[in-house]
């Protein structure tokens, strides 16, 4: 069966084609048309795999964006594909810790990838990828250097987790000429703490993986280390968690 998993994020569009034992993946901005985005990525999916649209058996679309993408046969949230993802590649995996661009979720699973309960942040933009975003740019460097800039030995508390007021802060900090590597390491030390306490509401239940976009920062990864008290998995394919899920919905 040939199944395709479509996950429209609010800053990357993420997709997965599983062709048997054959998996292609491909990431590329949202943009301001999800839509677009999505038949974006199936064209390219299936210009990958060498295969045309009629030979696909089935497509599952997730994320923000998937009611803009018309060309799923379901829509699924992202909660469910996230758990779906990383029980097919951690079965372990009790906790999923998932940061993405507008939002971060803590979910509980079952070995079979069944969602038992989750917390969701996304009413403001606290703990997610879009706070590094700014504070990144506050800080004169893009948010992909954040995790390689940081200095945990210097860490200076950020206290703020308001965009606009921890904005504020760091320019004041900077203003006092404390290092920029110690205010890199106390904003993700802020991340950590904020999506820990909400795991923590659900109870922790090991393994933890950690997928999305800002599982990519090594610092926010030391970060729940420290916050949970106990070792986090980043997967390999963290970024494509949720569409795989959606990929293996959609051959079920």
């Amino acid at each position: 069966m040939i199944a395709v998993g479509i996950d429209l994020g609010s800053v990357a569009a993420k997709g997965v084609l599983l062709n048997g034992k054959s998996i292609h993946k491909i990431v590329i901005p949202t943009g301001w048309s999800p839509r677009d985005a999505g038949e974006q990525l199936l064209h390219n999916l299936l210009d990958q795999a060498g295969l045309s649209r009629s030979q696909v058996d089935g497509i599952v679309a997730t994320g923000y964006g998937r009611v803009a993408f018309e060309q799923a046969d379901r829509k699924v949230t992202e909660i469910s594909c996230h758990a779906r993802g990383v029980a097919h590649l951690l079965p372990a995996a009790g906790t999923i810790v998932d940061i993405g661009g507008q939002d971060s979720k803590a979910i509980r699973i079952n070995e079979q990838g069944k969602v038992l309960n989750f917390a969701m942040n996304d009413k403001c933009a606290a703990g997610t990828g879009r706070f590094l975003e700014v504070m990144a740019n506050t800080l004169g460097m893009d948010v992909s250097q954040l995790g390689e800039l940081e200095a945990p030995q210097e860490t200076v508390a950020v206290n703020s987790m308001c965009t606009v007021f921890a904005e504020s802060e760091i320019i004041g900090l900077l203003a006092r000429g404390l290092p920029k590597g110690g205010i890199v390491a106390g904003l993700h030390q802020s991340v950590g703490k904020r999506v820990a306490a909400m795991a923590r509401r659900l109870g922790v239940q090991e393994q933890v993986a950690f997928t999305g976009g800002v599982a990519l920062n090594k610092g926010v990864g030391r970060a729940l280390v420290e916050e949970l008290g106990c070792p986090v998995v980043v997967l390999e394919d963290c970024q494509f968690t949720g569409a795989l899920g959606a990929a293996l919905l959609a051959i079920q």
